[in-house]
């Protein structure tokens, strides 16, 4: 079957860690295992991935270069090269005669979309609530809690198409595993006359990666991060983790926004338009949460064994 696995930034890079290309490769390598055998297994894979940390870094840079640094739509086909790059080598080292490619893509939003006006999207390090509000009044950021810390946020619109799905869609119909979609896509609008332009802001990387499983018709979304499952009542003494669940008994239930609130939502929209499976969990626990046995899984329809059921 056709799984599309989105890798989220904080799978890649985890919390708390210096934000170094070592950490990144080291992550990256345990990571890819569990894909890899997903790939073993005989499924076809489109992998994407979120760029939220890196990124970040990348406009801190930008803005130490005395204003000559690339505007967020550049800087995000920066990540989806370096990551794609990084995975695309790890995946290699573990199979032999596989293809593999790596693709930048542009993901299409509106440019009247009101997210322009509340941006939402973490992106870049972590900071104490103090450093924050300082970085803001210098640097004219947005800044928003995330979890005990807080983080710069910037615009994140919704994704309307990706562009290169067809391509995409060409590429694994001939056996190829295909990176693409890094950090939503490349966040472009397009003019009156049909013409692309970059905007600045970051896509939501859940959000674009449901998208494309819808236009690439995929069999099952999973949506890959650093925490095993989704749970109400996180971080209290009445978490609850979320197991089997049918998607409709969570489309009322509110989530932290800017963490889990995306995956969910995601998830959500994925099972009930496609009728199939959506999964969301940690990275290195892939292949057992498409069974069923690990993290979350949205789906109304398993097998009695759990793994999921192709229709005939």
């Amino acid at each position: 079957m056709l799984i599309v696995a989105a890798l989220g930034g904080n799978a890649l890079l985890r919390r708390g860690e210096p934000m170094t290309a070592e950490h990144q490769r080291a992550n990256i390598r345990v990571g890819v295992a569990a894909l890899a055998d997903l790939i073993h297994a005989g499924h076809s894979l489109v992998i994407t991935h979120g760029n939220g940390p890196q990124v970040g870094l990348l406009a801190l840079q930008a803005e130490a270069s005395n204003g000559n640094g690339f505007p967020l739509d550049i800087l995000g086909a920066e990540t989806e090269g370096m990551i794609g790059y990084m995975i695309e080598q790890e995946l290699g080292n573990l199979l032999e005669n596989n293809p593999i490619a790596t693709l930048l893509t542009m993901a299409r939003v509106e440019a009247a979309d009101p997210a322009f006006s509340h941006p939402t999207k973490f992106i870049g390090p972590v900071y104490d609530a103090a450093t924050a509000r300082r970085l803001a009044r210098e640097r004219g950021w947005r800044v928003a809690p995330d979890r005990e810390n807080w983080r710069r946020v910037v615009a994140s619109p919704k994704p309307l198409a990706i562009v290169e799905a067809k391509t995409i869609a060409l590429l694994v119909n001939h056996g190829v595993t295909v990176i693409c979609t890094g950090g939503g896509g490349i966040p472009v609008i397009e003019q009156a006359d049909g013409r692309l332009t970059g905007i600045e802001a970051v896509i939501d990387k859940d959000a674009a990666s449901a998208l494309l499983a819808r236009q690439l018709n995929a069999d099952m979304l999973l949506l890959l991060t650093d925490v095993d499952a989704v749970y109400l009542d996180y971080g209290t003494p009445k978490a609850q983790r979320l197991g089997r669940i049918d998607p409709e008994m969570l489309s009322d239930v509110r989530f932290p926004p800017g963490s889990m609130a995306p995956k969910v939502a995601a998830a959500i929209q994925f099972a009930k338009e496609m009728d199939r499976p959506a999964g969301i969990g940690r990275l290195e626990d892939a292949g057992a949460i498409a069974c069923g046995e690990k993290g979350t899984l949205l789906d109304p329809r398993l097998s009695a064994k759990g793994c999921y059921r192709q229709q005939a």
